[in-house]
C-alpha cells in the first residue's frame, strides 16, 4: 500500500474474543504465524497482578487460578465499557486490548527486529465508536503511527474498501511491564490499517484459496471463534486500482454468546450429569471450586473436555479423564453432536437470517467460507450444508485465514533479488510449514484454552439465552436475463431512443401552475362580481393556495426518548421478535417453542395490547409481518429457502384466520393496499392473493430462449415515499392507490403491464427491458436503466407503452447506474458510478419532463438511495456509514455518520450505526429533511435495531423477551 514502507515485512492480527492469531509475511511473499509459548495463538484474557502489571496470554490463565477476580478472559467482549473492574482497580478496556497488541507487537520485534507495517482486523458489527476503542488501544501499545477517530475514519479512496486508515499521531506509551515497541521506518501518510474481519477472510479465499468471487458475486463468512460468532456477507466490488478485489460488506449478524467455549460448557454440564450421580461431591467441587486445588481439577477438567472434543473431530470415542475418580469417562461422537446440535442450529438459523437480509438465497453465493477454531468441528460444516444446500470451505487451521487474509491490504511483498515468489495473487502463500517463535519469547507452556475462572462476561447476550432473530420483508432483486436475448433498450448496441421530453400532452400539474391557474380564475371572477363578492373569492382563493402550498409533511417537534411502556412476551426466552406498524395500529410477535407466531395488536400510544392471537401454521423462521389496511399478513419460512414456506392472513379486529396458504421459499411477496402479488420463479408465474378473501389470479410468467426468470416492479404512488417506511426501506403502509399496477419484466426482454385487481395484462411491448435492469415504476410511468457503461435511461407511458424516450444517456462509456428513487416532481435520480469503483459515485438528478439533467452531485462511497417524499438519501454503510441528505434543488443539507430511515415524506430517525440482528445500545436523532435540522433523542439500550419499527410519534422494537415502546415527540 501506497505510503507503507516496511522493507516488505507486514504482520496481520486477527484481535480474537478468546484468542488473538498474528501472521508475519517476510519480503519474499513468505506467511507464518507468530508463536507465544510455543503455540500459534495467543489468549486473549488479561490478568492484572498485585505490582498493577498487565499479564497476557497463558501467564494471565495461570495467574488467575489464584486469584480469578483479577483476571478477564474476553476483553473484547467488553468494548462498549469504558472500564472493568479486577479485583479493586478498574482499568480502562482500551488498555486491556492494548495490553494484547502489545504482546503480538513484542513478538514481533523479537523476530524481524521491529513492528512492520500492521493491520488489524475488527468485527463488521462495530461501529465508529468501538472502532474509536480499538483506535485507542492501538495507540496504548505503541503501534506508531495511530491517531483518533473521533471525527470518523479516513477512507482511502485508493485502498480496497473497506479498509480504514488512521491518521497520524504521537503513540502512547507502554504500559507497565512492556518494552518499547520498534517500528519500521515509514513514509508519512502510513499508519495501522483497520478491515473487517469478513473483507480479510474474502480475501484470504480468493488470493491465497484462488477460489472465485466474480464482480458482483458475494461470499458468506462464519467466524465461529472461542466466544463469539460472527456471520458476514461480503460483495465483490470489483478491482482497485492495483487491480486487486474490493471487497464490501453488505449484511452482518452473529450470535454474541456462542462460541467454541459455549460448546465445551455444554458438554461440562452433559458429562456433569452423569458423574453427579455416582459422584456427587467430585462434582459439586468441579462445578463450584473453593479451594486454590479444585480450581486447578476444575481448569484441568475443562481442558481435557475441550480436548475430547477436538479428538471427537478425528475419532468415534475419546476419553475425559476426572480429577478425583479412578476411571476416565469416555464421549462419544454421537453424544457430542446430540448435546451441541441445538447450539450450532442457532448459529445456522442466524446465518440463514443474514443472508435473507441480503435479499439473497444460499444458492446465490459464491461460497461459504468457515473460519475461527471453532469451525473444524465436523458437524458445523454438515448442518450448514444440510440446511442451506451450500457446501461451506473450511480449512485444518480455520484460525489463520482472517490474520492471513488482512495482510493482502497491504503492499504486496517484492521477493528479494534472485529469489521468485511463492505462487498465489498478491504474493501470499498459504500458511503452511513451521511458525515463526521470536527469540527470547514468553515462557511456554501447556497450551490451554480460554477457562471459566471470571463470571459471565457484560454485555451481549445472557448465558442461556437464545438470540433474536429478524429478517425484512423480502423483496428481492431480479435474477439476471436469459443468455442470447436481444439487447434491451439503453444498452450498447440497442436501438437508440427518440430523444426529448416526455410526452402524453398532459398539462403541467406543478405548485406554480395550480397557483396561476388560481390567479387567472382570480382575475376573472372580479371583473364580474361587486366589491363583496370579490373579497368573498379572494378570501376563498386565498384558502385554496394556502392549502395547495402547505406542507404535506411538517416538521416533527422531536424530544427526547420517553418510554411508553413495554410489553412482555407470554413465552421466556422467546425467538424472532417482529414488529410492524400500520396506522394507529402496532403489531409484535414472537416465535414460541412449538414454532407457532404469536401476534399481539398494540396501541403504540399507550403501549396496550387490544388482542392476542396465535398462528395454527408453524415454520422453522417466521420472516415478517405487513400490516394492510384491512388485513395482517405474516409470512413463515424454512432455514433454506429451497423449502416452501407460509403466507396467512389475519383480521386485525378479531384475530380471526382469513386464509392460508403455502408458498415457494424462494416467492418475492409485495403488497399493495388490498392484495399480496408473488413472483413465484418455481411454478414460473405471477400470483395475486385477495387479503381479505384468500382469492387468487395467476399468470405465467413470459418464456425467455433458456428459462423463464422474471423481475417485477410495482407501480409506486408518492403516498409510499411519504409514508413510514423500516430500517431496510420498504413501506409499512403500500400506499399504492385504488389502480394497483405490476410491471413485469420477462425472460424474453418483454416488459407487460399487470391490473393487480383483475389480474390481468393491461399493455404489454416486446424487447424492452432486460431482467437485470434497474427499474422504477412511478406515477404512470416506467423508466429502465440497464446495468451498463454507458448507459441510458428510458421512460415509458405506461398508459400506452409505446415507443419510450430517453430522457439521460450517461456522460462517458464508464458511467453504470446503481440505484434509480424519484426525487420530486418529474425528477428522478441515478445513483451512478464509474465502472464498479463507489470512490466515483455521483447523484444525477434528471427532468424527466425536459429530458436534462437538473443536477448533479459527487457522493463518494455512495451504496444506495432512500426517497423521503420528495428528498433524496444517499446511503453508505459497507465502508463506515455516512448518511447525505439532498432536497429536490440538489441543495446538501445534512452529511453525517449514522443510518437513515424515512417517518414520513419529512422526517427521517437517524441511528448512529448500522443497525444489529441482536441485542445492543444505539444512538437515535431525528432529522426535519427540508432543513436537515437534527435533534439528538438519546440512546436505545439493549435492542435489536432491525427489528424497530416506527409511526410518526414512537419507535417499537425488540428487547429480550420483551418489546419496548419509546415516544420521540413532544405530547
Amino acid at each position: 500500500m501506497e505510503g507503507q514502507d516496511g522493507g516488505g515485512y507486514g504482520l496481520g492480527v486477527d484481535l480474537g474474543t478468546s484468542h488473538t492469531v498474528a501472521v508475519l509475511r517476510w519480503p519474499d511473499g513468505r506467511t507464518r504465524p507468530l508463536l507465544f509459548d510455543g503455540q500459534p495463538i495467543l489468549p486473549s484474557g488479561v490478568f492484572l497482578g498485585p505490582d498493577g502489571r498487565l499479564y497476557v496470554g497463558r501467564d494471565a490463565q495461570r495467574l488467575a487460578q489464584a486469584d480469578p477476580a483479577r483476571y478477564e478472559p474476553n476483553p473484547k467482549r467488553r468494548i462498549d465499557e469504558p472500564a472493568v473492574l479486577l479485583g479493586d482497580r478498574e482499568i480502562p478496556t482500551a488498555e486491556l486490548l492494548a495490553s494484547v497488541l502489545r504482546a503480538v507487537a513484542n513478538a514481533a520485534v523479537e523476530a524481524v527486529g521491529f513492528l512492520p507495517p500492521a493491520v488489524l482486523t475488527y468485527p463488521a458489527t462495530w461501529g465508529a465508536r468501538r472502532r474509536e476503542a480499538l483506535a485507542a488501544a492501538v495507540a496504548q501499545a505503541g503501534w506508531p503511527p495511530v491517531g483518533g477517530v473521533a471525527a470518523g475514519p479516513v477512507v482511502d479512496p485508493d485502498d480496497a474498501e473497506p479498509t480504514v486508515r488512521l491518521g497520524s499521531a504521537p503513540a502512547a506509551p507502554a504500559g507497565p511491564g512492556s518494552a518499547p515497541v520498534v517500528p519500521a521506518p515509514r513514509s508519512a501518510g502510513g499508519g495501522t490499517l483497520l478491515v473487517p474481519e469478513p473483507v480479510a477472510a474474502a480475501r484470504y479465499f480468493v488470493d491465497v484459496l484462488r477460489r472465485p468471487v466474480p464482480v458482483g458475486s458475494a461470499l458468506a463468512v462464519f467466524d465461529f471463534g472461542g466466544g463469539t460468532l460472527d456471520i458476514a456477507v461480503v460483495r465483490n466490488e470489483g478491482v482497485d486500482g492495483n487491480g486487486r478485489p474490493r471487497f464490501a460488506v453488505i449484511g452482518s449478524g452473529g450470535v454474541p454468546d456462542l462460541g467454541g467455549l459455549d460448546l465445551d460448557a455444554a458438554l461440562v454440564q452433559h458429562l456433569g450429569t452423569v458423574i453427579s450421580v455416582a459422584h456427587g461431591p467430585v462434582w459439586q467441587q468441579l462445578n463450584q471450586p473453593v479451594t486454590a486445588s479444585q480450581w486447578r481439577n476444575r481448569r484441568q477438567f475443562w481442558d481435557d473436555v475441550r480436548g475430547a472434543k477436538e479428538m471427537l473431530s478425528r475419532a468415534a470415542t475419546a476419553p475425559v479423564p476426572v480429577p478425583g475418580i479412578e476411571q476416565a469417562l469416555h464421549l462419544t461422537r454421537e453424544e457430542l453432536e446430540r448435546v451441541i446440535t441445538p447450539l450450532l442450529r442457532r448459529g445456522v438459523f442466524e446465518t440463514a437470517t443474514v443472508i435473507a437480509n441480503c435479499r439473497l438465497t444460499a444458492d446465490q453465493l459464491a461460497g461459504l467460507f468457515l473460519v475461527g477454531g471453532s469451525s473444524r468441528v465436523p458437524l458445523v460444516a454438515r448442518l450448514l450444508h444440510a440446511e442451506l444446500g451450500i457446501a461451506p470451505t473450511v480449512l485444518e487451521q480455520p484460525e489463520l485465514p482472517v490474520a492471513e487474509g488482512a495482510l493482502a491490504e497491504l503492499a504486496p511483498a517484492v521477493p528479494a533479488a534472485g529469489t521468485e515468489a511463492p505462487a498465489g495473487v498478491a504474493g501470499v502463500a498459504p500458511t503452511t510449514g513451521v511458525p515463526v517463535s521470536p527469540a527470547g519469547g514468553l515462557v511456554s507452556g501447556a497450551p490451554a484454552g480460554a477457562v471459566p475462572v471470571s463470571g459471565a462476561p457484560a454485555g451481549g447476550y445472557e448465558p442461556g439465552r437464545a438470540p433474536v432473530a429478524t429478517a425484512p420483508h423480502p423483496v428481492s432483486p431480479g435474477q439476471p436475463g436469459a443468455p442470447g436475448s436481444p439487447p434491451p433498450y439503453g444498452a450498447a448496441g440497442a436501438p437508440a431512443y427518440p430523444n426529448g421530453p416526455a410526452g402524453g400532452g398532459m398539462p403541467p400539474t406543478g405548485g406554480a401552475a395550480r397557483l396561476a391557474g388560481w390567479a387567472e380564475l382570480l382575475r376573472r371572477r372580479v371583473v364580474w362580481l361587486g366589491a363583496g363578492a370579490a373579497v368573498a373569492v379572494v378570501a376563498v382563493a386565498a384558502a385554496a393556495v394556502l392549502y395547495l402550498t402547505r406542507d404535506p409533511y411538517p416538521a416533527l417537534d422531536f424530544a427526547p426518548f420517553a418510554e411508553v411502556g413495554r410489553i412482555a412476551t407470554r413465552e421466556p426466552d422467546a425467538t424472532t421478535l417482529l414488529t410492524t406498524t400500520g396506522g394507529d395500529r402496532a403489531y409484535v410477535g414472537y416465535q414460541r417453542s412449538d414454532n407457532r407466531l404469536d401476534v399481539a395488536v398494540v396501541d403504540p400510544t399507550t403501549a396496550k395490547v387490544a388482542r392476542w392471537f396465535t398462528t395454527d401454521e408453524t415454520a422453522e423462521r417466521w420472516l415478517w409481518l405487513q400490516a394492510l389496511p384491512k388485513a395482517l399478513i405474516v409470512r413463515g419460512g424454512a432455514t433454506s429457502s429451497s423449502d416452501p414456506g407460509v403466507l396467512v392472513g389475519f383480521d386485525p379486529d378479531t384475530g380471526k384466520k382469513l386464509w392460508s396458504r403455502q408458498i415457494s421459499g424462494g416467492a418475492e411477496a409485495h403488497s399493495y393496499d388490498e392484495y399480496v402479488v408473488l413472483l413465484d420463479r418455481d411454478a414460473d408465474a405471477v400470483i395475486g392473493i385477495n387479503a381479505r378473501t384468500g382469492r387468487e389470479w395467476s399468470l405465467p410468467s413470459p418464456k425467455g430462449e433458456f428459462g423463464s426468470d422474471s423481475a417485477v416492479e410495482p407501480v409506486h404512488t408518492p403516498g409510499e415515499y411519504g409514508g413510514t417506511a423500516d430500517a431496510y426501506g420498504n413501506h409499512m403502509l403500500p400506499n399504492r392507490g385504488k389502480e394497483p399496477g405490476l410491471v413485469e419484466v420477462g425472460a424474453d426482454g418483454s416488459v407487460r403491464l399487470i391490473d393487480v385487481a383483475a389480474g390481468k395484462v393491461l399493455k404489454e411491448r416486446a424487447n424492452a427491458a432486460d431482467t437485470d435492469d434497474l427499474l422504477l415504476a412511478y406515477e404512470g410511468e416506467l423508466f429502465v436503466a440497464p446495468k451498463s457503461g454507458g448507459y441510458g435511461l428510458a421512460r415509458f407511458d405506461l398508459r400506452t407503452l409505446g415507443t419510450p424516450t430517453t430522457v439521460y444517456t450517461a456522460p462517458d462509456k464508464s458511467r453504470q447506474p446503481v440505484d434509480l428513487l424519484p426525487c420530486g416532481e418529474h425528477q428522478v435520480c441515478v445513483l451512478e458510478t464509474a465502472g464498479t469503483d463507489s470512490a466515483t459515485a455521483q447523484l444525477v438528478a434528471v427532468r424527466t419532463d425536459k429530458a436534462e439533467v437538473a443536477w448533479r452531485r459527487d457522493v463518494p462511497k455512495g451504496e444506495r438511495l432512500r426517497a423521503v417524499g420528495q428528498n433524496i438519501v444517499v446511503q453508505t454503510t459497507s465502508s463506515g456509514t455516512t448518511v447525505r441528505l439532498f432536497t429536490p434543488d440538489g441543495r446538501k443539507v445534512l452529511e453525517r455518520e449514522g443510518v437513515a430511515s424515512r417517518i414520513n415524506g419529512g422526517n427521517l430517525l437517524l441511528f448512529d450505526d448500522a443497525l444489529s440482528t441482536y441485542p445492543g445500545t444505539m444512538s437515535v436523532a431525528g432529522v426535519v429533511a427540508k432543513s436537515g435540522r437534527l435533534t439528538q433523542l438519546g440512546p436505545l439500550k439493549e435492542v435489536v435495531g432491525t427489528s424497530c419499527s416506527w409511526t410518526t410519534s414512537v419507535l417499537i422494537c425488540a428487547g429480550r423477551s420483551e418489546f419496548v415502546l419509546t415516544r420521540f415527540v413532544a405530547e
